[in-house]
C-alpha cells in the first residue's frame, strides 16, 4: 500500500495563458494541461480572427461551440459505430 501512494501523483499547480490571460491551475498531468490549453488558445485566436471581435467573452463562447460541435460529431460517430458493431 505504501508504493502506491509512492506512485500517485501530488497535484501541481501550473499557470497557462489562454488568450492572453494567465490561469493557475492544479493537475496531476501537467502536460496534458498544458497541451490542453494550448488548443484552447489556438482556437480562441483563430475565432477572434473570424468573427472579428475584441470581446473576449463572445471569443469564449462561440469558442465553446465550436468544441461542443466537434464533440457532438464526435460522439454520435462513436454511437454508431457502436451500434454497428452490437448488431454484428
Amino acid at each position: 500500500m505504501a508504493e502506491e501512494k509512492d506512485n500517485a501523483k501530488e497535484p501541481e499547480r501550473i499557470v497557462v495563458e489562454i488568450f492572453g490571460d494567465n490561469y493557475a491551475l492544479k493537475t496531476d498531468d501537467p502536460d496534458y494541461m498544458r497541451n490542453l490549453a494550448k488548443l484552447v488558445d489556438q482556437q480562441m485566436r483563430r475565432t477572434g480572427r473570424n468573427v472579428r471581435s475584441f470581446d473576449g467573452k463572445k471569443i469564449a463562447v462561440m469558442t465553446a461551440l465550436q468544441f461542443a460541435d466537434e464533440y457532438y460529431r464526435l460522439k454520435n460517430d462513436y454511437d454508431e459505430l457502436m451500434e454497428l458493431l452490437d448488431e454484428k
